[in-house]
């Protein structure tokens, strides 16, 4: 008996194409999300093609765990859509097998992504999140390249603020230049005006070589004094032909440092992040060990032998020492103003390095909390892959909508709910207001749940996502109802008995009469009976079965005028008028919760009403009705 069965070859097939396609848009989107944070960062540094396809290359590789996820709840959705819009799914289900069955070739392939989602991440993102911050970085901090602008100041080059009038693109020459340099401080400004010049580069791409010529420079000349308040400051003047000037500039591409982003937990795999951890750890009880120490010297003026730094050897020799009340009176007034200056000096002294400390172990603390939060997350993110599987193949066979239509709008919704958990899970997290496990495992406790409940649904065949029966329940809350809606048939077998039911339509209209006059509509309902005793109207019962006989009959007919009338006769339901609900524990429930009962009732009331105008419009209809049939023979 083979294990793999053709369906299962079949399934597996058109599942593993639509991951494909998906897994590549997801990743797509991604890298342009992570590409539009860096745009500003990137333009304009003259970065060579091999530092951009880099770039690209190790933010691809980043955002691949993210994307997993959510191509597989695309693919599964779309692809169990699919065959349940083609009624592939419910030719499996015909022939006997179960959903359960039907899933299990596609579960073994999401657990083999799940589990290459979690060694990719162990393996090859803590590498890619490294280099892509190294180069990240390091193109952040290149200068900009050379590219003055006409009309404007250009502030790119440090010290500097040139202005240029005109620029010759094909010489480079500039032409009415006005530069601003401050290298020196504010106090030693230094303005040039030049006739003409031209900033070039040197060959070790170090410095800037601007040459100017026919100009002016003026200078502060008491710079050592503060100039800036003085309405005279004395400058000095100096004209010139011809002028060099070399200005430190490094344009070249300093790749940093990988050292420098050993910290971030991102770039670590499970050991490392261990040994992180272990290592912090170690800093921080090092650290609470030598507050203590202080605080115990501080207290007791002095440092305590071994073996009483503990706080019951402070208590006792803090007992033995004489009452401090004692030692207060017995000093002088110098004394005590001396004794107070030097307690608020240390208390002060104390406070700050409490406070220093303080923010030194919460910066440490949620330096731990992040390694864990990203320990976890390797398992999580990885988890997520199999997780939304089992909530985009059981919804996909609830919707049956295949396509990039309704798919692709419920992945959004569901990843954006996932998403906005998860990261409410892992900030609570991190400012220890929930546990490290709770904030990290939030998201997948979700994603767990509601793939049961999914799958539970989609394997009793549950209408739960049926669009109809929710539009029905919330007409039926709001009192609303559906009109009818009968279109002409094209064949007719039977035409209606045009010479009875004249005389059927007026024992109708009759008794539309005698129900006016008998169920008292206009009163007001009994609070108790609607609730507590509720039943059918008989009489309404009985309207609505002999206005049905005579919809399907006239419903035969070939007049569309007739049909037209038939159309506008309401639709009676013999109990809306008399009780909110079908069950009767229900309806007790709504009547002892007051305030909710009280709509109800007055929805019940509203009802009544309607009933009359519906018994007086079915009168009307009926007399239209009967001058129709005498008045033209139907075709």
């Amino acid at each position: 008996m083979k294990i793999i069965k053709k369906l299962d070859i079949y399934i597996i097939k058109e599942f593993l194409l639509l991951f494909a396609g998906t897994f590549f848009i997801c990743l797509f989107i991604f890298v342009l999300q992570f590409l539009w944070m860096w745009m500003n960062n990137l333009i304009g540094k003259g970065l060579t093609i091999d530092l951009l396809a880099k770039f690209f290359w190790y933010s691809s590789l980043m955002v691949i765990p993210r994307s997993m996820p959510l191509a597989v709840l695309l693919a599964s959705l779309i692809s169990f859509g699919n065959l349940g819009e083609h009624f592939e799914l419910l030719s499996m289900k015909s022939a006997g097998i179960p959903l359960v069955r039907i899933l299990a070739p596609l579960i073994f392939v999401a657990a083999l992504i799940s589990g290459a989602s979690f060694v990719f991440q162990n393996r090859v993102s803590p590498y890619a999140t490294r280099e892509l911050s190294r180069l990240a970085w390091s193109m952040k901090q290149k200068s900009p390249e050379l590219e003055i602008p006409e009309g404007i100041f250009y502030s790119e080059i440090p010290g500097y603020n040139l202005y240029v009038e005109h620029k010759d693109r094909e010489t480079g020459m500039l032409y009415g230049v006005m530069i601003y340099t401050n290298t020196g401080g504010y106090n030693d400004t230094q303005i040039v005006l030049a006739d003409s010049a031209r900033l070039q580069s040197t060959a070790d791409k170090m410095h800037l070589k601007l040459s100017l010529w026919g100009g002016e420079r003026f200078r502060n000349m008491d710079a050592q004094q503060s100039s800036m308040l003085r309405a005279n400051v004395p400058y000095m003047r100096e004209s010139f032909v011809m002028e060099e000037d070399i200005i430190p500039f490094d344009g070249n591409f300093n790749l940093m440092d990988a050292d420098l982003f050993s910290h971030n937990a991102q770039t670590k795999n499970l050991g490392e992040i261990s040994h992180s951890v272990d290592s912090l750890r170690h800093k921080a009880d090092s650290a609470r060990h030598m507050v203590y120490d202080n605080m115990l010297r501080w207290y007791m003026k002095k440092s305590l032998p071994e073996g009483t730094k503990d706080s019951l050897a402070v208590v006792a020799q803090a007992q033995d020492m004489p009452p401090f009340d004692s030692l207060y009176i017995a000093m002088r007034d110098d004394q005590r103003i001396k004794a107070w200056r030097n307690a608020r000096s240390k208390a002060e002294t104390m406070q700050a390095e409490c406070e220093f400390r303080a923010l030194e172990t919460g910066d440490r603390n949620l330096n731990i909390r992040k390694h864990r939060i990203e320990w976890y997350k390797k398992f999580t993110l990885s988890l997520a892959c199999l997780l939304f599987f089992f909530v985009g193949a059981p919804l996909g066979a609830i919707i049956r909508k295949g396509g990039l239509g309704v798919p692709v709008v419920v992945s959004v919704i569901i990843f954006i709910f996932y998403y906005i958990v998860n990261q409410a899970g892992e900030n609570n997290a991190k400012v220890s207001v929930w546990t490290i496990e709770s904030g990290a495992w939030l998201s997948s406790a979700v994603l767990l749940a509601t793939g049961i409940f999914l799958t539970h649904k989609a394997n009793r065949d549950s209408v739960v996502f049926n669009i109809e029966g929710y539009k029905n329940f919330f007409m039926k809350l709001l009192g609303l109802r559906s009109s009818r809606k009968l279109d002409r048939k094209e064949v007719i077998i039977n035409d209606p008995d045009y010479a009875t039911l004249p005389d059927r339509l007026t024992e109708l209209s009759l008794y539309c009469v005698e129900c006016r006059k008998t169920m008292h509509l206009r009163r007001i309902p009994n609070y108790f009976d609607i609730f507590f005793n509720p039943g059918q109207d008989k009489h309404a019962a009985e309207l609505s079965e002999r206005l049905e006989e005579l919809v399907e009959e006239l419903h035969n007919t070939r007049d569309n005028v007739l049909l037209m009338y038939v159309n506008e006769y309401p639709v009676i339901n013999p109990s809306a008028h008399t009780r909110p609900f079908d069950s009767k524990r229900l309806n007790m429930i709504f009547g002892i919760l007051f305030p909710l009962g009280l709509l109800v009732y007055m929805r019940i009331w509203r009802y009544r009403l309607r009933l009359r105008l519906d018994l007086r419009n079915i009168e009307r209809l009926n007399n239209l009705i009967t001058a129709r049939i005498f008045k033209k023979t139907p075709l």
